[in-house]
Parts: structure tokens; C-alpha cells; sequence
């Protein structure tokens, strides 16, 4: 991108641009006490200022001194690419925080490929300086102008969205980013790669397989085609990469869908929502165990290793209250209006277990299986106190189970408990599902 310092000046100059890279403070202010005008000018070849250099190189303490001096933050290269793009681009999280700060416009496109910093730090999958710029969307006037969910889908002057960079590259990590702040699943591709390509699609060709993972996670349909029409189990298998295509493959079970419809799901605390996404994630490895057993391919990490079995059952051991519904896990998630908890999985089964509604496309609200209230608001399970179980030692341990077992519950602990239980056998006929009754249809 032009970032070889090649002045073509004096001496002087070269040695200065030196010290600009290397972060040299003490010589970059003795330079521009001397010669102000040092700030307006620029490299010979890629038109760098020096809050380029200083925001790609990482030079926090040069970049802030620039700064101070009034420079305008967002200055231009010979690309139209700002200090912001290039701290994305080289993922240097320290200087691209600054110049947010001082009113980096996160809008800006560079003239190259038509892309923002949102673009170049899911590219190049730097995280957080990703999560860092959608924090500075929602509180800045982006979200008064272009609004969020429009600003996390920009397309770039091929037609990409940020999402498809980091499918392209095989960012994991960019991926859940971005999904979990309403990036467009299978949204398709201008001229970029194969025209109408979804993530899935671009996934697929660079057979990166924790990306199909998480884009089959968020509900990425596996029959989509491009303007070829190729669906991406094609894709893969072209490229020959045999666990994506295993996975991809239309006839093979489908995964589980996070419930991202589901308001409270949306607002879950960040303890709650880990809990619930490794209990999804947990499932579709068993998923996936199943579909590449007997084949050449193995998951890259264990679903579940002999040490997290055996602290299940010193868990269960040490007094913590089992699920009522499966009988099997710790309860671990709680409905915070009525107390009754579950664990995670069956938690997961309850959320995903309804049909969307054709009218609004939206999930109905699930209702606690005990007491058939509404769930509005789920949080971490609260853990029992020794005063409590002291209180409680002289109960029968299951007492809560006839307490919540009404007549008017059973039977949707009944309905529930099969959709665990299908959910714990994802290698059966239409596994993948939460139960043949209550099919899980992709948000």
C-alpha cells in the first residue's frame, strides 16, 4: 500500500521518517519544533503523512503527539485510505482507538477497492480492532445517519460486505463478531469472487471449516446458490476440501441454529450467552462427530473430553442441583422473572424448538416449562448458599421437581425432554433437529 519510506529529500528527512517508524518521540518533537511544516508533507511513492506512518507502525505516543498539534485525523494517502484504514489494516488496536477518539469518520471509503476500516479489519481478521469500530458505530452518528445494521453490511466497490472478507480469509473470530452485531447471514456478492457468492460459499472454496461451522451456527443456508448455481457443498467438493463437503453435503443433517430472532436472546448478559452458545456449539460437534465418522476427516477439538465428564459427576457429587428436565447437567441458566432453572442444553432446546411465525418471520417467545410463564429475560443460574443448602438438606433431593411438575406442565416437560434428548443424539435420523414434532427452521 506504499508504506516504503522512500522520500527522495534530504538526509535529514530519511532519518526522520526513520524515527517516525521506530517510534523515536524525543527526535520526531525536536523535528517539528523546528519545521511545523513537516506535518503537511508526504512521502514520494504511497503520499503517507505522518499519521500514516505513526497509526500503521503502532507509534501510539507519535501519533498522539501529531494529534495534539490539530492535524486532521482524517487525512488521505495516495489511495484515499485514512490513518483509521491502515491501524485496522495492520491491526495495531492502540492507535485506532486514539483516532477514534479524536473523530476518525469510520464512513469513509478508500479509492482502491472501495472499502472502510470495518472491511480491512475483517480482512486482515483483527478482532478487536473490529469490535472496537462497531462500538464506536453504535455510540457515534452513524447510527443517527446510515444507522448500525446498515453500517456492519457496507459493501465494498465489488460488492462484499465485511462478513464475506472474513469468510474469504477465514476469520472465525471476525465471523461471530459480525454475526452476533447483524451481519446479513447469507446476504450475496457483487462482482467479488464468484458473482452472487454468499460467506457460505467463500467458506466453502478456501475449505476453512471453523467458518462453516459458525456461518451454519447463524442459520447460513446450505442450498443457496450463486449466480452459477452451485450451492457451497459444490464449491468445496470442487476444491476437494472432504470435511466442509461432509458437512455441507444438503442430505446430511442440519445443525442447530442460534435463536437470534428471540429478543431476550439478543440481550442476554455475556456469562449467560457463552453458556448457551457452548452448549450449541457442544451439539453440533456431536453433529458433526457423527456425519465424519467412518471418514478420513476428524474435528479439529473434541466434543467432549473424559475430564469434563468427570467434573460433571464431582459437580454432581459436590450437591449442585441436576436439570428436572434432562436429569443429566448442572442446572446453569435461570429465568429471571419466576427462578426456575435449567441447564444450558435444555435451555437451548426450549429456545429453538418453535417454528418461526410465516407472517412476522419472527420466533413466538417461548414459556417457562414449569410454570408456563413468558420468558422474558434469562441469566446465569444463582448459585446456592450454605445457609441455603442447610436449610434444604433436610428436603428430599428431587423436591423440586414434584414442586414444578404441575398437571398443566407436564406434558411440555415431556415435549421438552424428547427435544433433549434428540439434541444429545444428533447422530440419529434427523439429528440436527430438536425433534421431528418441533422442527427448528432457520431464523
Amino acid at each position: 500500500m506504499g508504506h516504503a519510506l522512500s522520500c527522495g529529500r534530504s538526509n535529514l528527512d530519511h532519518q526522520f521518517f526513520k524515527a517516525m517508524e521506530t517510534g523515536d518521540l524525543k527526535m520526531v518533537e525536536s523535528a517539528l519544533r523546528r519545521d511545523p511544516e513537516i506535518l503537511h508533507q508526504t512521502t514520494l511513492y504511497g503520499r503517507l503523512f505522518l499519521l500514516h506512518i505513526a497509526a500503521a507502525n503502532g507509534r501510539l505516543e507519535v501519533l498522539s503527539a501529531i494529534l495534539d498539534r490539530s492535524v486532521h485525523p482524517d487525512l488521505l494517502n495516495r489511495h484515499k485510505q485514512t490513518p483509521l484504514m491502515l491501524a485496522a489494516m495492520h491491526g495495531k488496536i492502540a492507535c485506532l482507538q486514539k483516532l477514534l477518539q479524536a473523530g476518525a469518520n469510520i464512513l469513509m471509503f478508500d479509492s482502491l477497492h472501495g472499502r472502510t476500516c470495518l472491511h480491512y479489519a475483517a480482512y486482515y481478521g483483527h478482532s478487536d480492532c473490529l469490535q472496537a469500530i462497531l462500538v464506536a458505530a453504535r455510540s457515534a452518528t452513524v447510527a443517527d445517519s446510515w444507522g448500525f445494521a446498515r453500517f456492519v453490511n457496507v459493501r465494498d466497490g465489488n460488492g462484499a460486505t465485511p462478513l464475506h472478507l472474513a469468510a474469504r480469509q477465514g476469520r472465525p473470530d471476525c465471523l461471530h463478531i459480525l454475526l452476533d452485531n447483524g451481519a446479513l447471514v447469507s446476504a450475496s456478492t457483487g462482482g467479488y469472487s464468484y458473482p452472487g457468492s454468499t460467506p457460505l460459499h467463500l467458506a466453502a472454496r478456501g475449505g476453512y471449516l471453523d467458518c462453516v461451522r459458525e456461518l451454519l451456527a447463524w442459520g447460513a443456508d446450505r442450498k443457496q446458490r450463486d449466480s452459477s448455481g452451485r450451492i457451497p457443498y459444490t464449491v468445496a467438493l470442487k476444491r476437494k476440501h472432504g470435511a466442509c463437503v461432509a458437512l455441507l453435503n444438503p442430505s446430511s443433517s442440519e445443525p442447530l441454529v442460534w435463536p437470534s430472532p428471540l429478543k431476550f436472546i439478543s440481550e442476554l448478559n455475556p456469562d449467560a450467552k457463552a453458556l448457551l452458545e457452548a452448549a450449541l456449539m457442544d451439539a453440533n460437534r456431536e453433529r458433526e462427530k457423527n456425519i465424519l465418522k467412518g471418514t478420513a476427516y476428524s474435528l479439529p477439538s473434541p466434543v467432549r473430553s473424559e475430564q469434563d465428564i468427570d467434573d460433571d459427576n464431582a459437580s454432581e457429587a459436590s450437591g449442585m442441583e441436576l436439570c428436572c428436565i434432562c436429569f443429566n447437567q448442572i442446572c446453569t441458566i435461570e429465568v429471571q422473572d419466576c427462578g426456575h432453572q435449567m441447564c444450558a442444553h435444555c435451555t437451548l432446546a426450549l429456545c429453538c424448538h418453535s417454528k418461526p411465525n410465516p407472517a412476522t418471520l419472527c420466533l413466538p417467545a417461548p414459556v417457562c416449562p414449569f410454570c408456563r410463564s413468558i420468558i422474558a429475560q434469562l441469566v446465569v443460574a444463582r448459585t446456592k448458599t450454605i445457609e441455603e443448602d442447610k436449610d434444604n438438606s433436610s428436603k428430599p433431593r428431587k423436591s423440586r421437581k414434584s414442586q414444578n411438575s404441575s398437571s398443566e406442565g407436564s406434558s411440555s416437560l415431556k415435549g421438552l425432554s424428547s427435544a433433549v434428548g434428540s439434541l444429545g443424539k444428533m447422530g440419529s435420523r434427523g439429528s440436527g433437529r430438536i425433534a421431528d414434532s418441533c422442527d427448528m427452521d432457520k431464523p
